[in-house]
């Protein structure tokens, strides 16, 4: 232990308090706001689904806590309770590559930690959500999905690490600056390839049948100036009673997804008003904003990384003995969350910014009133809490509560 285990400890308590005490102070907000549906809803939202929301919210809060609490507890764990210095050991003791050793130790660590947050995510499917009637995955399909995503950050995720843990090891005092070029490269690429590899690994996607959806929807396109490589109906009810649509993709590889659950749920007019929202983040820029500040961030991490590699009382003020480039990394990734926590308000107000200006620009595409219906009908089907803490949702949201949006919207609807 050093001083900079004291700042370390500081900085955890900080931010583990704070989302503590926001936490604690949500989930009294909505029991105390449970028994009434907002003035705004009165006219379409029963109480019975207003109930269904704040008892929902309440206990996605609960196991929130607990799950919070283990990974403070994990978190210490691996630092200053040793696990990281152990995993370094042995495998530096059993493989003679300083290379695939570090790379082997990193890949430990991840994996019990996703092993601890396994029991968690089984609560939430198989108790909550089934719970509230939104649960439609087996454990069987539980299983192949946590399988397939293993397989993947496997068979994609450590051979960039390994390639970063190269650069850093071989070129020089800018290895921060080529590792950072490496994964915005990396994040470019998979932005690409996710429509059409990644996600057909996980759910069907369906090219949208002919009718009048599909011609609603491309004369929305055509007034946008939008074009994609296709509308297509993903198999969501398979896992999920909840609903979204999205579009994904970069440049020719761009497509227009809906959930099956939401196509089944709106009406032509609102799936066309949903989809005007999200046409807005692109018309807005808001994906290459979000890129650009993705970016910045990554490149001024990679830069402190640079400076902190060389730091002895990095590695000891965190329970490591040895000092390595994968150590580093390791650590830096695990602890700069501590730090970093009190900037969420600032990412989550740009955030809740496009979200107002997607809305803008749909209810110049669209009925404004017809989005109105629809994100009604998604809040109470997804049983979405109408009363969120203010300073909660000011940290958390990215989205605009329920109500301000709502508000929002109704003053652009035009008088018939």
């Amino acid at each position: 232990m050093n001083s900079f285990t004291i700042v370390f400890l500081i900085a955890l308590t900080l931010s583990f308090s704070v989302q503590f005490w926001l936490a604690k102070r949500h989930a009294g907000y909505v029991a105390k706001h449970r028994d009434a549906v907002p003035e705004a809803f009165k006219n379409t939202v029963s109480l019975e689904a207003h109930q269904k929301a704040a008892d929902y919210t309440l206990e996605k809060s609960k196991l929130g806590d607990i799950d919070s609490i283990i990974g403070v507890i994990l978190l210490l764990a691996m630092t200053l309770g040793g696990g990281i210095n152990f995993a370094f050991e042995f495998w530096a003791a059993t493989i003679t590559s300083p290379l695939i050793a570090g790379l082997a130790a990193v890949a430990s660590i991840f994996l019990v930690m996703t092993l601890v947050e396994i029991p968690t995510s089984v609560y939430q499917t198989f108790v909550i959500e089934e719970k509230y009637g939104f649960n439609k995955s087996t454990p069987q399909q539980f299983i192949k999905d946590q399988l397939l995503q293993l397989v993947l950050v496997t068979a994609i995720g450590m051979p960039l690490l390994a390639l970063i843990l190269w650069v850093m090891d071989s070129i020089g005092s800018l290895w921060w600056l080529w590792a950072w070029g490496i994964l915005m490269g990396f994040a470019l690429l998979m932005s690409w390839l996710f429509p059409t590899v990644i996600a057909p690994l996980f759910n069907k996607f369906t090219p949208m049948e002919e009718g009048s959806l599909k011609d609603r929807i491309q004369g929305l396109l055509a007034r946008c100036g939008f074009s994609s490589q296709g509308i297509f109906i993903m198999d969501g009810s398979k896992r999920s009673g909840h609903g979204n649509a999205y579009f994904t993709g970069l440049g020719s590889n761009k497509r227009i997804v809906f959930f099956d659950t939401l196509i089944n749920s709106l009406e032509d007019e609102e799936l066309e008003a949903i989809l005007a929202h999200e046409l807005g983040h692109f018309k807005c820029k808001h994906t290459i904003k979000m890129l650009v500040a993705n970016a910045v961030m990554t490149l001024i991490s990679f830069a402190i990384l640079g400076w902190l590699i060389d730091q002895q009382w990095f590695y000891n003020g965190l329970g490591v003995e040895q000092p390595s480039h994968a150590a580093a990394l390791l650590l830096f990734m695990l602890v700069s969350s501590s730090f970093t926590f009190f900037m969420q308000p600032i990412s989550a107000y740009f955030q809740r910014k496009f979200e107002f200006e997607a809305d803008d620009f749909a209810s110049n595409h669209a009925k404004a009133e017809k989005l109105v219906s629809a994100l009604v009908k998604l809040f109470e089907e997804n049983a979405s809490t109408l009363t969120p803490d203010p300073l909660y949702s000011a940290f958390h949201y990215s989205h605009p509560p329920a109500a301000i949006r709502i508000a929002n919207l109704e003053s652009k609807i035009r008088p018939a």
